[in-house]
């Protein structure tokens, strides 16, 4: 079964940066449309960044111009580059492969002063 770990989450001050990876299963990693969503407490799942097996990427409005999702086939991991953090960022965020029914346990992601 094809599966996903996150890592890279931690405490962060608002304005700084943080980098989140995700190393999924699955020899077949480069043909894989990957998302990150994120769940804060209280509230429904929320789908943050997608990046097609090509490279092309999605991004919530929320946060446009400050995330960055990108991926390296070769390590069969995928990236969320986070900057400008805000408080609102602090959620658990879940990388996930498109199609297939797995959810990982997430990394948790808290910002705060």
């Amino acid at each position: 079964q094809v599966q996903v770990v996150e890592s890279g989450g931690g405490l962060v001050q608002p304005g700084k940066s943080l980098t989140l990876s995700c190393a999924a299963s699955g020899s077949i990693f480069s043909t894989y449309l990957m998302e990150w969503y994120r769940q804060a407490p209280g509230k429904q799942r929320e789908l943050v960044a997608t990046i097609t097996k090509s490279g092309s990427t999605y991004y919530t409005n929320s946060v446009k111009g400050r995330f960055t999702i990108s991926r390296d086939n070769a390590k069969n991991t995928v990236y969320l580059q986070m900057n400008s953090l805000k408080p609102e960022d602090t959620a658990v965020y879940y990388c996930k492969i498109v199609g297939v029914n797995y959810w990982g346990q997430g990394t948790q992601v808290t910002v705060s002063s």
